[in-house]
């Protein structure tokens, strides 16, 4: 339903799973076997596979805290984004990457589920695209000592209200990894 224009394809976007985002994330383990998961059935179904990765002071390019999680292997034909913002689009190459491959739709994984996923995701909404958001494969540290409610409830919340969103030619959407259906 999105409002580009020949932008029938699906993409998987791999977003922050690195050492020092989701090494204390709520349930990291079960998050980021449900993520390899999801990249194996994209592989196997030829949808396109996009990683993005964070830099910024705590997340030194090169650093072990920077580097993509040891259980999860980018394929070196899979396109890299390096991003220093919440939103993936922000300053990034990639819509370019998105564009060359035909997708104008997105299924989003990845950390955190307060941050980046929620500003990738409202950001791939306003620029056309529909966002998938996969329940069970994102998450987020423990951020109760500023204010913030449990990571559990974070998650739940924005599995929620997520599922409703929607805008004119687009749409939103909440699914769990076993129900994730690259075709639409």
């Amino acid at each position: 339903m999105t409002t580009l224009d020949n932008r029938p394809n699906t993409a998987l976007l791999v977003v922050d799973v690195q050492n020092g985002v989701v090494d204390e994330g709520h349930e990291r383990d079960a998050v980021v076997a449900n993520i390899g998961a999801l990249v194996g059935k994209a592989r196997t179904e030829g949808v396109p596979v996009v990683w993005v990765q964070h830099s910024d002071e705590e997340l030194v390019q090169g650093s072990h805290e920077w580097s993509i999680v040891g259980e999860l292997t980018r394929d070196d034909a899979e396109p890299l984004v390096e991003k220093s913002y919440g939103d993936s689009f922000e300053d990034t190459d990639l819509e370019k990457v998105l564009a060359e491959r035909g997708v104008g739709r997105l299924v989003v994984v990845g950390a955190e589920t307060d941050a980046c996923i929620r500003s990738t995701l409202h950001g791939a909404l306003v620029r056309g695209y529909d966002a998938t958001l996969v329940g069970d494969a994102h998450t987020t540290v423990d951020k109760t000592a500023g204010g913030s409610p449990t990571p559990d409830v974070v998650i739940a919340h924005t599995n929620h209200y997520w599922r409703y969103q929607s805008a004119p030619g687009r749409k939103g959407g909440t699914v769990e990894t076993e129900n994730v259906d690259f075709g639409g």
